[in-house]
């Protein structure tokens, strides 16, 4: 296949993994999300509030502004606040913006794992008796990939920040760096039906690059959700769910054709 056919064959297999879901009765795996989103915002909102406190508490002893009485002391004080507020609150979007993509695929790992699963049984008919030492393994080999994935990435978009100084090759910049996270977010996604069929990290690495238009596709719609603006993490948690049902099925219709 060609990159723009494969790209297209990455899209069908989107779009029939929104119906797959449904019709085979794998919809609640969305509850996951959901709590996935509950949890991760409660408790990461919780943590930057007291990293608010903390800075405030610091900077008002550092700056003595507690037992200031000159003019102006308490508009300062306010004034403060609500920069630390502001600033804490910002960084917080801010990185899950540029992590949220990992956090969710480290964090929903073992979900993603049986959820590839049970889509290859229902498609093909094949059972792998559940086993918790494989669920395990699949588990942390889920989170090296997502490891490895962001580190390159991270070398990519450093290359991309220099290269974005250049007339005209800065222009593209952006664009390169959004299909590079959607391929690294793809072969995430993908990886765990290659595990089952007893592929090697190297192997899965080779299988990606041959087809980089599938791995692309698969991972496309995850990182168009990532760059909405507040909501972009919480969209991409759904979006994922979806990416793991789609990769299964394209490999599972690329072993048919083979």
């Amino acid at each position: 296949m060609t990159f723009f056919k494969d790209f297209g064959f990455g899209l069908r297999t989107y779009s029939e993994a929104l119906s797959f879901i449904f019709k085979k009765k794998l919809a609640w795996f969305f509850l996951f999300p959901i709590a996935f989103n509950i949890l991760l915002f409660w408790f990461g909102w919780d943590l930057v509030s007291h990293f608010t406190e903390t800075a405030k508490v610091y900077l008002e002893n550092q700056l003595q502004l507690k037992q200031g009485d000159f003019w102006g002391s308490g508009f300062l004080k306010t004034a403060m606040d609500a920069f630390v507020w502001i600033t804490f609150k910002v960084m917080f979007f801010l990185l899950f913006a540029y992590l949220g993509g990992y956090i969710i695929i480290i964090l929903m790992s073992p979900i993603f794992s049986y959820l590839s699963e049970r889509t290859e049984k229902i498609k093909t008919g094949v059972d792998y008796p559940f086993s918790i030492v494989q669920l395990l393994k699949d588990v942390l080999r889920g989170v090296l990939i997502a490891i490895r994935n962001f580190s390159i990435e991270l070398l990519l978009t450093g290359l991309m920040f220099i290269l974005s100084f250049i007339p005209i090759i800065g222009w593209f910049a952006a664009i390169m760096l959004f299909f590079i996270s959607a391929y690294f977010y793809g072969f995430s996604f993908m990886d765990y039906a290659l595990e089952r069929k007893k592929l090697n990290l190297k192997q899965s690495v080779q299988f990606m690059g041959e087809n980089k238009g599938i791995v692309i596709a698969n991972g496309f719609v995850f990182s168009l959700c990532l760059i909405i603006p507040f909501c972009g993490v919480s969209f991409s948690s759904f979006a994922a769910i979806i990416s793991v049902v789609a990769g299964t099925l394209a490999i599972s219709e690329m072993d048919t054709r083979n």
